[in-house]
This record gives structure tokens, sequence and C-alpha cells, in this order.
């Protein structure tokens, strides 16, 4: 955990590169801290039909959600925000864009009550971490 998903208007492919701003905003999430690797994932979904304020159609948009588990304290919370937020914003902002781009992002924490889990990732590579030590 975080499962982090990244939200964004289909005008933002026509100028940027989405898998760059996936990979950029997972590595931030991974250098931060708060996620371990087996359990970390991040993932882009292009919305085709949007509005952003008056409708011009140079308006796009990038919202970042985060989804956690519980028990972390508001300071690590608005840290990793911050972090993933401003690795975002760095990989679109590498030349003049013709898009004003609104930016948001947030933290949902998941109730454990209501969350089932099977992650085989963790199993394999905590098998691989074994086999390159033994």
């Amino acid at each position: 955990m975080p499962h982090i998903t990244i939200e964004h208007s289909a005008n933002l492919t026509e100028h940027h590169d989405i898998q760059q701003l996936v990979d950029a905003v997972h590595g931030a999430a991974l250098g931060h801290g708060l996620a371990p690797l087996d359990g970390l994932r991040t993932r882009a979904a292009t919305r085709d039909r949007y509005r952003i304020a008056d409708g011009d159609p140079d308006h796009a948009f990038v919202a970042i959600t985060a989804r956690i588990g519980p028990g972390r304290d508001a300071e690590s919370k608005t840290s990793f925000l911050e972090t993933i937020l401003d690795a975002a914003e760095a990989q679109i902002d590498t030349a003049p864009d013709p898009l004003a781009i609104a930016w948001s992002a947030e933290i949902v924490e998941m109730d454990p009550s209501f969350r089932i889990n099977r992650n085989h990732v963790r199993t394999r590579i905590a098998a691989r971490r074994d086999e390159a030590a033994g």
C-alpha cells in the first residue's frame, strides 16, 4: 500500500508521455518511504469525457488519489502527498505547455475491515531476495 491512481483528462496525452508520469509518481512514492516496494501500485486512468471550467479545450486536469491503510500521522501523509504531486508536476513541466492544468492530490484511508488483499507480488519479490542472498 498505497495504491495510487492518476486520473487525467485525455488532452494531456496529446502533449505528454503518461507512462513517464506514472513512473515519476511511482518513483517519488517509493523514495518517500511511506510505501514498501511490494505494496506500491501506480496506475493512470484517462478520462475521455470531461469539462473543465469554461470548457476551453486547452484546460486539463490531473487528479492523484493515494489509497492507504490507516495509522499514519498527518505529517507523513502531507509529506507523501507533496512529494508525489511535486514529482508529477516536475514530469509534466518539461517544456512550454499549451495546457493550463488543474492539479489535485488526496489521500483516502481504507478501512481494513472491508478490504481483502491477496498479494502474490510480495511473495515473488521475497523469493527473489532469498535467491539472491542464498
